[in-house]
């Protein structure tokens, strides 16, 4: 059997096409693949998730989805990983099956948020009884507070993890609680987990203190600068990497005070890229024009320090 190759670096939070009528636009997907590992040198997605409006979708499209991904992945991308949270644990448990049956490199959960557990022992109880539905398939927690509403510490969480979730590969972090991401790394002293820092706009600080790589929605479009900044900080090159961290903070500050979100981000992927990711699903709405207008202006205004 061929040793996994570690999950580090870049990971894209897809995008879900759709259509004008609000369709799953499956043909997509095959360009979409093209665009990230040619253009933007992202072999890494992870399907499913917040900018792919996972919640939103219904547990079919989501597995139409996630099979779609790993056939156009096939051989160009290096780690598909497909999230598979939900509100209950017997759609968790499907989609975790469903994600094993059809070969994901990894199936991700983020903590139910309407009953939510409310103690260390309540989480891994629910993240046990799915991982167990894929027992041969690494398991990553995605942890994301601000929108969960679930705080229990991920440093917390870590403490005998392994013994109660054997495929347990490490964490989606998205939260800005650096601390907690500092102590889980400093934990991690046998390098066994993998913590991938899901705050964009914060990703050089997350790398400062050991973080493995990044899930991001802007790895979509911005995927090559960023790249660019990690050579920069390998090298290291701290200068020309907060460089690059600046300016994609810079673009990111822009766009938030418009207001940004899964939408947004749906028009500057499609602006950036040429590749049609149609509307949300409601209850989100379309970009506005005057958004889209702003955006791509402020986007083509950045001169990056390879001269793009």
């Amino acid at each position: 059997m061929t040793p996994r190759k570690k999950l580090e670096g870049l990971v894209a939070a897809t995008i879900t096409p759709m259509t004008p009528d609000g369709q799953i636009n499956l043909p997509v997907i095959r360009q979409y693949v093209d665009y990230l590992v040619n253009e933007q040198n992202v072999k890494n997605v992870f399907v499913n998730g917040t900018t792919g409006e996972g919640l939103s979708l219904s547990i079919q499209e989501r597995k139409q989805l996630a099979e779609e991904w790993m056939c156009q992945g096939k051989d160009k991308l290096d780690h598909v990983i497909i999230h598979v949270g939900a509100l209950n644990l017997p759609e968790c448990q499907e989609l975790a099956r469903h994600a094993a049956a059809i070969r994901a490199g990894g199936i991700a959960v983020i903590a139910p948020f309407f009953f939510k557990p409310t103690n260390k022992d309540e989480l891994v109880a629910f993240l046990q009884k799915v991982a167990s539905e894929a027992p041969e398939v690494p398991f990553y927690y995605y942890h994301i507070p601000p929108l969960t509403g679930v705080k229990i510490r991920v440093e917390e969480l870590l403490d005998g993890i392994k013994a109660q979730i054997p495929t347990f590969q490490g964490v989606k972090f998205s939260d800005t609680d650096l601390l907690d991401l500092a102590q889980c790394i400093n934990k991690n002293e046998t390098g066994e987990f993998e913590f991938l820092y899901g705050v964009d706009e914060q990703l050089l600080g997350a790398l400062a203190v050991g973080a493995n790589g990044a899930v991001g929605s802007t790895y979509n479009y911005l995927g090559r600068q960023t790249n660019l900044m990690l050579q920069a900080f390998a090298k290291p090159d701290l200068a020309l990497a907060q460089k690059y961290q600046f300016l994609t903070g810079e673009f990111l500050n822009f766009v938030i005070k418009l207001g940004f979100g899964v939408a947004q981000t749906k028009a500057v992927m499609t602006f950036v890229s040429g590749i049609p990711m149609g509307p949300p699903r409601l209850p989100l709405v379309d970009a506005s024009s005057e958004f889209i207008v702003k955006a791509k202006a402020k986007l083509d205004s950045i001169v990056w320090p390879d001269g793009d």
